[in-house]
């Protein structure tokens, strides 16, 4: 007897399921891609009106300040909560509405227009004399589902639930999620041709960045930087990871819900800016902890002596080299050098000094076991600086402050390609892109 049990399920997926499957059939090639579009931009007059820091630079509190006056910041967008009164729910479904409806005003308003052609877009930064170029493109979610999109990061099912709610209900990608490719000579020279054109924007923010970017639009150049991109192996997310996730995942929901889906939506696609690897530089992460888990000063500087070498520094010290720490504690720092054999060089992941940090002071001496979750650690980037550290300890919020060098571009490829994991909060890319250039719109 032959049963038809299993056949009869596999032919009742839905039809939106069928052509998912033929779709990626199609498509699966084991390159990157990128997608020219239709960006959402301000008006060049109020552009540095609306341009703003990323969301996850800044908490409630400081958004509200930086954008104090100013209708127009973006931040009335991407982190629309600040708009509510002090202890509303961050995460409630009128918060993301009124972030959709800041934008929708923006874009009533005229502040806010749509270009006309399917464009690619060129972004340059320049922080302290350096200088980084990328390629503003949506990015496909099956690379990112097949794994031509690496991470190296895990993400928190809460930050990344946030920001999926914020793509649902905005239908868009308000905000570019910052990639990396491996350098490639093609489209440098093609970046640098566009470079010499007249830029749609040019201004310097008021942390002295600044940001210029030019719009391609004609057919014969997009589809060079289309052809070109097509001969790159693999694109690595250096920053953003939960917009990164949000914005596959959402585009797949999207995907399944529509049953005359053809593969070309745009919610097949999402907002990124594209950097080759050798043009980019990863600043310091940094840690603060709120107390010693029940041990003396003493007793804990005793513990470490198991594992470190210890040197008691007479002012501010930073990390300059591999397998050293600074650590400050009722208001002194420390020089911390690894002893051999608490690393390991061989190890991509071993070799990380934020896998030392954890392997021989949190875990077993302060007992946090899980950074993504534990509420007794908190993580400060290296563009605050070291009085940053100094403060939040001498302030009495936290006890102690760790900070570390470092990782390097080499590093976070050889993690992404070799399928592990950074720990969380690794690396900090400065500069920070600015938001609100341009967005991209999903229906």
């Amino acid at each position: 007897m032959i049963k038809i049990l299993k056949p009869y399920r596999f032919i009742t997926i839905n039809f939106a399921q069928l052509l998912t499957i033929f779709y990626h059939i199609k498509t699966n090639k084991n390159v990157a891609r990128i997608k020219a579009f239709k960006g959402l931009r301000p008006i060049k007059e109020k552009v540095t009106e609306v341009a703003s820091r990323p969301y996850d630079v800044l908490n409630t509190e400081e958004a509200k300040t930086e954008a104090k006056g100013k209708e127009l910041s973006f931040l009335h967008v991407v982190k629309p909560e600040m708009d509510f009164p002090v202890g509303s729910n961050p995460y409630a479904p009128e918060v993301y509405e009124k972030g959709k409806s800041n934008f929708q005003k923006m874009v009533d308003d005229g502040v806010f227009f749509q270009d006309e052609k399917d464009s690619i877009y060129i972004y340059e930064l320049t922080m302290n004399g350096r200088s980084q170029t990328g390629i503003v493109a949506c990015a496909s979610i099956d690379d990112y589902f097949n794994d031509i999109v690496k991470k190296h990061e895990l993400t928190r099912p809460d930050k990344e639930e946030d920001r999926k709610n914020h793509v649902r209900v905005g239908k868009m990608n308000a905000e570019p999620v910052f990639f990396a490719y491996p350098a490639y000579k093609p489209l440098d020279v093609l970046m640098d041709e566009v470079k010499t054109t007249e830029p749609v924007y040019d201004f310097v923010a008021e942390d002295k960045i600044r940001h210029v970017l030019w719009k391609v639009d004609d057919e014969f150049t997009v589809n060079n930087f289309i052809e070109e991109f097509a001969k790159v192996p693999a694109t690595y997310v250096a920053d953003g990871h939960h917009r990164t996730a949000a914005a596959a995942l959402v585009g797949k929901e999207f995907r399944e819900a529509n049953l005359n889906h053809t593969g070309e939506e745009e919610y097949n696609y999402f907002l990124a800016v594209h950097f080759p690897d050798d043009q980019l530089e990863i600043i310091d992460y940094n840690r603060v902890v709120k107390d010693l888990n029940g041990l003396s000063k003493k007793q804990f500087l005793e513990k470490l002596d198991e594992r470190f070498i210890i040197c008691k520094a007479d002012e501010l010290f930073k990390p300059n080299k591999l397998h050293m720490f600074s650590l400050y504690i009722d208001g002194e720092w420390y020089a911390l050098e690894a002893k051999e054999g608490t690393y390991d060089d061989k190890d991509p992941i071993g070799v990380l000094d934020v896998t030392v940090l954890s392997k021989q002071i949190l875990e077993p001496i302060l007992g946090i076991k899980d950074l993504r979750t534990d509420k007794r650690i908190e993580f400060v980037g290296g563009i605050r600086g070291l009085d940053e550290l100094k403060k939040r300890v001498d302030s009495g919020e936290m006890a102690a402050a760790f900070a570390l060098y470092p990782v390097t571009m080499q590093q976070l490829i050889n993690i992404a390609d070799s399928g592990a994991i950074m720990p969380p909060k690794t690396t900090w890319f400065e500069p920070k892109l600015r938001s609100g250039l341009v967005v991209h719109a999903l229906d």
